[in-house]
């Protein structure tokens, strides 16, 4: 039935005869661009370089999932400790009213299975969410170039974007752009945020969305001055909830694994809940935590492999997020 939404196994990854080369190429303008911006500002990623803040809590994953989720993090019930970086998307350390893409990674520590890498047990479950619900780009070749024009200034970013799409489809995609860069932001205990590609839950393929708990409250008036210290006042007054949610594949045409810029139409389920109780991020506690994310890695690749990042954008990932840890001395 065209409105079947049923969780799905026989989704598959189409991987082209020249991707690793492919891949390879763009770690190293990855690890360029980062060099650049790294000799500019001080050591630092490539992308969501800079931290707003950072807090730690439990991620407690509930009983009675359905058969789809029930898969490597979710296979049973129990608690997790949880790292959590927040963070502009940007390559420059810019203003936070600028707009931007929103960062909300997590970092899973305590689980047990294989890695996604291949090389052992895994260390940790990372999640690497935005603030939007799907990737700007149909696939990673289209934003690799987009990153790489972009860092070179807004001169070779419009240059760019007509070469590759046209006079008339170069102004409609920057429009566009600016749009999503420029959606307005309530703040990081207010806001959904979102996977925007897919990884697998064991046999099945999912994408994965955090939702904030009505009780952690809007943000303050003038928020957008300072996120960070925004979402540290909230977290010195009382513990912040959010429900970590899954999404499953159902069809090709409808929920794609290759294009990640595809909105999934299928239902979101609540499999766990993450509670970062009260803390002061401001404390000497708080600043030594701050300083062990800054160092950490955050890596859709640091997974089980029963949670393997799935698409174009996610195996490009595998490479370039490596490269930027080779750059920064984190691995």
């Amino acid at each position: 039935m065209a409105h079947d939404m049923t969780p799905s196994t026989q989704w598959q990854e189409i991987v082209p005869a020249d991707e690793a080369q492919r891949f390879a190429k763009y770690g190293k303008q990855f690890a360029a661009l980062q060099a650049r911006k790294s000799k500019k500002y001080g050591t630092g990623r490539a992308l969501h370089r800079k931290q707003l803040t950072a807090a730690k809590g439990t991620l407690e994953v509930l009983a009675d999932l359905p058969e789809f989720a029930r898969n490597g993090l979710f296979a049973k019930p129990g608690n997790f400790e949880v790292w959590v970086r927040l963070s502009n998307g940007g390559m420059d350390p810019a203003p936070d009213r600028t707009p931007d893409i929103r960062g909300f990674a997590l970092r899973v520590l305590g689980v047990k299975g294989d890695s996604a890498l291949g090389n052992g047990p895994a260390v940790s479950q990372d999640f690497a969410l935005i603030n939007q619900e799907v990737f700007g780009f149909p696939n990673s070749a289209e934003f690799v170039d987009f990153v790489v024009a972009a860092s070179k200034g807004t001169g070779s970013l419009v240059k760019h974007l007509f070469k590759r799409y046209g006079l008339l489809g170069g102004p409609a995609r920057l429009f566009k752009l600016v749009g999503t860069v420029g959606k307005p932001f309530g703040g990081f205990a207010t806001e959904m945020h979102y996977s925007a590609a897919p990884i697998a839950c064991g046999p099945y393929a999912v994408r994965v969305r955090l939702v904030p708990a009505a009780s952690n409250g809007p943000a303050r008036p003038d928020a957008k001055l300072d996120w960070g210290a925004d979402f540290g006042a909230k977290l010195r007054e009382k513990n912040l909830q959010w429900d970590l949610q899954l999404q499953p594949y159902v069809d090709a045409q409808r929920t794609p694994i290759e294009d990640a810029s595809v909105n999934w139409p299928s239902p979101y389920t609540t499999v766990a809940r993450l509670t970062l109780p009260r803390q002061d991020s401001a404390s000497a506690d708080g600043q030594a935590l701050a300083e062990q994310v800054e160092a950490a890695i955050f890596d859709p690749w640091q997974a089980l492999a029963a949670h393997r990042p799935l698409g174009d954008v996610q195996r490009a990932r595998k490479g370039v997020y490596f490269e930027s840890q080779k750059g920064r001395g984190a691995a």
